[in-house]
């Protein structure tokens, strides 16, 4: 039997940076300076514990940080993410529904610290919804899955043309769609289109912005704006009209719903600009007045071990 290939992909460590170029400290609060250079360190410990776990298996695997990732992931076995959400997500942009990606959250967040400095700064760590292991099982979840007793579930992703060209990205949280500057009107309209040709009626709409997300990103953003948590293996989408300005009930409970799985939502952006943001701020797409969008759930799945269903 061939030895199983791993990629290890790895959160950066100059995301806790403490420090100026001149080497002074950026805070003056020295509680802060220690929390921060306490997460670098046991995130370098996380690593170091994975890497030496893997170096125990009989596999073939070779590290690489997330800002090193510029080419669509192939001929591997399994990504195994060590960091937190941002990072399995920034790795789903670059895999296809053939590789799973296991993530390992290296710095949990610690409810005691959270609430011991509640007062003074927020100490939340890493939430890691998605990620299916810490350092602590890392290796009992590694082994569930090489021995075939775990199977990664097959997680819905958002696919978005404009112009009825599909995008290169496909998003496993949500999508934002609205003009680069916050406090700009974003002008648009949308109908929700079923395969059968179905319509809903066209909704126009001068708000902040357009808010997309997949039944795993339902807990995010989109939760956080009062939108409704979804059972994780759903194929619908989720959307959101973001503030705004009323025109009255019968167009108001349009602003917030469903994408089924059989059908697609059509806009037409009618800003002078505007941005298509996938699963945060770095990778986005620019558009402008007179573009047409489609969005639906009909990407490809992305295979991902999650924690409910790995312990």
């Amino acid at each position: 039997m061939a030895r199983r290939k791993l990629l290890l992909l790895l959160k950066p460590f100059d995301v806790y940076q403490v420090t100026q170029s001149n080497a002074v400290s950026r805070f003056t609060n020295p509680q802060i300076f220690h929390y921060i250079d306490n997460r670098r360190k046991v995130h370098k410990e996380a690593i170091n514990v994975c890497q030496k776990i893997l170096q125990q298996k009989p596999i073939d695997w070779k590290p690489i940080f997330r800002n090193n990732l510029s080419q669509p992931i192939h001929n591997v076995d399994l990504v195994v993410t060590v960091g937190g959400d941002g990072t399995l997500l920034q790795a789903s942009h670059f895999l296809d529904d053939s590789v799973p990606v296991l993530g390992v959250n290296s710095d949990p967040t610690q409810a005691e610290e959270v609430e011991k400095f509640s007062n003074e700064f927020d100490a939340t760590r890493s939430t890691g919804y998605l990620c299916a292991a810490t350092v602590k099982n890392f290796e009992q979840v590694l082994d569930g899955f090489l021995e075939d007793q775990i199977v990664p579930s097959k997680l819905s992703r958002i696919s978005v043309s404009v112009n009825s060209k599909v995008l290169p990205t496909c998003a496993l949280n949500d999508i934002l769609i609205a003009h680069p500057c916050p406090a700009t009107v974003s002008r648009f309209s949308f109908k929700i289109r079923g395969d059968d040709e179905t319509c809903s009626p066209l909704v126009n709409c001068r708000s902040s912005g357009l808010r997309i997300s997949t039944a795993a990103g339902s807990t995010a953003a989109m939760h956080s704006a009062g939108g409704f948590p979804m059972s994780i293996l759903s194929r619908d989408l989720q959307y959101m009209v973001r503030e705004p300005i009323s025109q009255g009930p019968a167009i108001s409970r349009l602003m917030h719903g469903l994408i089924k799985s059989d059908q697609s939502m059509d806009a037409s952006w009618f800003s002078k600009e505007g941005f298509v943001y996938f699963d945060g701020s770095h990778v986005f797409h620019t558009i402008q007045n007179g573009d047409t969008i489609e969005i639906s759930s009909k990407a490809p799945v992305l295979q991902v071990v999650l924690p409910h269903l790995s312990t």
